[in-house]
């Protein structure tokens, strides 16, 4: 072995892992909006949003008090509060309301858009610059994901849509400051700290949610929720994170385009929904993105 290749197998190693973790969270994220679903059978919008986080918040708060870990420094509390704002309360907020009038299908083939507005966000906060080839296939994987929101609506985009662009938005702020700051922080301290920011404020908002929605504690439900304060809030963020770290954030958005096919899996044997090949085409025009957007170097 060369002394170039003894320097970067190490590289090459944290790539992959990093590659790894945050496939990881796209997983665990593609079981978000089956889970909200499932959760709204028998719970109002706001109480499934409040209680995901509050629940969500606990479990990260006890464990950064049982590991004594301590507050981070004054300037990253910036990036932390845009980072709850983004990811801990707008996209579970703003999906959430979408998903009563939207399927869950459709709301996964929008939900592709997220890589190329986390690219952007990221490229814009940090000064990262992919290639061209890299952006190429970005736009065209978004690109056919409007085509089909579109397509699904008569070309006008619906109520639904618009609550999915804008959770596009807010995520994707998010996930880029996010992803800044586990170049400083545990991944699972960077979630675990935002979702504790958020606790006063939706503790609270959860205790009037329950009073006025309907709450009907079926085990769908009580599943629904239980997976996305602990699956999709916490776990799935803490992994996701750690490998945005180590692999970028524009390149682990790419990622994400893997998100939609197997939302749409899920909607298929959690939900049974019915899809059109115009979902099905799309997804596999994504997940070719996918396989540009990895090779691209940035």
């Amino acid at each position: 072995m060369t002394a170039q290749d003894s320097a970067t197998a190490p590289m090459t190693i944290a790539a992959g892992s990093g590659t790894a973790l945050a496939a990881l969270g796209v997983a665990a994220f593609s079981l978000t909006f089956p889970a909200t679903a499932w959760a709204l059978e028998g719970l109002g919008p706001w109480t499934v949003t409040t209680l995901r986080i509050t629940l969500a918040a606990l479990i990260a708060g006890g464990s950064l008090l049982a590991l004594r870990v301590r507050f981070p420094e004054r300037r990253h509390v910036a990036g932390l509060l845009v980072m709850a704002a983004g990811v801990v309360i707008g996209f579970p907020l703003l999906t959430t309301l979408a998903l009563q009038t939207s399927s869950t299908s459709h709301s996964a083939i929008v939900v592709g858009l997220l890589p190329l507005t986390t690219a952007a966000c990221s490229a814009v906060r940090t000064g990262a610059r992919p290639s061209r080839t890299f952006w190429v296939a970005a736009l065209a994987g978004a690109a056919a994901v409007i085509g089909y929101a579109l397509l699904q609506s008569g070309g006008t985009p619906t109520s639904g849509d618009l609550y999915l662009f804008a959770a596009l938005l807010v995520c994707a702020a998010g996930y880029a400051e996010g992803g800044r700051l586990a170049r400083h922080l545990p991944g699972w301290q960077v979630i675990g700290w935002a979702l504790v920011l958020c606790l006063p404020l939706a503790a609270p908002v959860a205790a009037v949610a329950v009073s006025v929605e309907p709450v009907r504690l079926t085990a769908h439900a009580v599943t629904g929720v239980l997976w996305l304060a602990v699956g999709s809030q916490f776990l799935g963020l803490v992994v996701w994170y750690r490998g945005m770290a180590e692999i970028g954030v524009a390149r682990a958005s790419q990622l994400q385009l893997a998100q939609p096919l197997l939302t749409l899996v899920w909607a298929v044997l959690l939900l049974g929904e019915h899809l059109t090949p115009a979902a099905l085409l799309t997804a596999l025009a994504v997940l070719v993105c996918i396989a540009v957007t990895q090779r691209a170097r940035s």
